[in-house]
């Protein structure tokens, strides 16, 4: 079986030491960003916390779907495990969403009835905002470095998630840097509100993303491009194709087709044809699963009379 088919599997490894590494962080950063935040009653701060234990369960979900998405195909499971990542996303998806609305509701409590942060300790909360940024910048990159190239939705979506709270840790950073220059404490409330309104966007985002792979969406218009121009390079071999079928599921992809050959041409010529066509195609798009139907030609082409394997009458006879 060619190595491009196991793409997803021989980086199992390094895609589960990331998702710990997402873990480890998430965890540290919600305990400063818990403690800072109450010390100082900054709403911006504690949505922060919010945001970081969110993170938190979505890398402990991706943790465990990537490992569940690696296993092999069962007796159960025939087509593999790759939509546990689809819903991995999902549930993430979710979860950012009830975020969001929490922070959002908590920060109008805050515009409608201000109260006071202690002062004494927005210096603390820069410096930690500051750190959480570049802690979050870090592992994104390093996340999805890995998920693209072992094609993972599950651990993309978790670098999404620290790549908004790459962008959230900046706002909350300059919001405290403006109420410790004004000491005016309407800045907090508003940038939680800024925060809710970006993590809402990613949670569309990537409900979006991940309904598409459980909806069987078709690969994208690029790798079905180039399926069909390798199958047409070999048009000197069959008469025809036709219902050709593609679709992902979690880093799989899923190809059928009807290839239509000469009808007397002998079943192993025609297997041997689907299997080089098959090698051809897998070595250009990887994780492909391939299904091949074949049927006789029925008709009097030119494709049968070239191959002399119908033995046509000549039409000018």
């Amino acid at each position: 079986m060619p190595d491009s088919n196991h793409k997803y599997f021989a980086a199992h490894k390094e895609i589960t030491s990331v998702a710990r590494l997402s873990i480890y962080s998430n965890t540290l950063l919600l305990i400063i960003k818990l403690v800072a935040g109450t010390l100082m009653g900054s709403i911006s701060v504690l949505s922060e916390a919010l945001h970081s234990g969110i993170d938190l369960l979505a890398a402990i979900i991706a943790n465990y779907s990537v490992k569940k998405a690696g296993k092999p195909a069962d007796d159960v499971h025939k087509f593999g495990h790759g939509k546990f990542e689809n819903v991995s996303g999902t549930v993430e998806a979710i979860l950012i969403f009830v975020a969001a609305i929490i922070i959002l509701y908590k920060a109008s409590e805050k515009i409608l009835k201000p109260e006071e942060i202690e002062l004494d300790f927005v210096v603390a909360g820069i410096v930690i905002m500051g750190i959480s940024t570049v802690v979050n910048f870090y592992v994104s990159r390093k996340i999805m470095k890995v998920a693209r190239k072992a094609e993972s939705i599950a651990l993309e979506a978790d670098a999404y998630h620290l790549t908004t709270d790459v962008y959230t840790s900046i706002g909350v950073f300059i919001g405290l840097i403006l109420i410790q220059i004004t000491r005016n404490p309407i800045f907090d409330p508003i940038l939680a509100i800024l925060v809710a309104l970006i993590i809402l966007k990613a949670s569309y985002d990537l409900t979006k993303r991940s309904v598409s792979g459980i909806m069987d969406v078709k690969l994208s218009d690029k790798e079905e491009n180039t399926i069909k121009s390798i199958i047409a390079e070999h048009y000197s071999e069959y008469a025809e194709y036709h219902d050709l079928r593609t679709r992902m599921s979690g880093a799989e992809r899923y190809v059928d087709l009807h290839l239509v050959v000469p009808k007397n041409q002998p079943v192993a010529d025609a297997h041997e044809f689907c299997d080089h066509l098959e090698a051809d195609i897998k070595e250009k798009i990887p994780n492909l699963s391939i299904l091949i139907h074949v049927e006789p030609c029925e008709i009097d082409c030119e494709i049968c009379k070239k191959l002399e394997v119908c033995k046509l009458p000549d039409i000018n006879d």
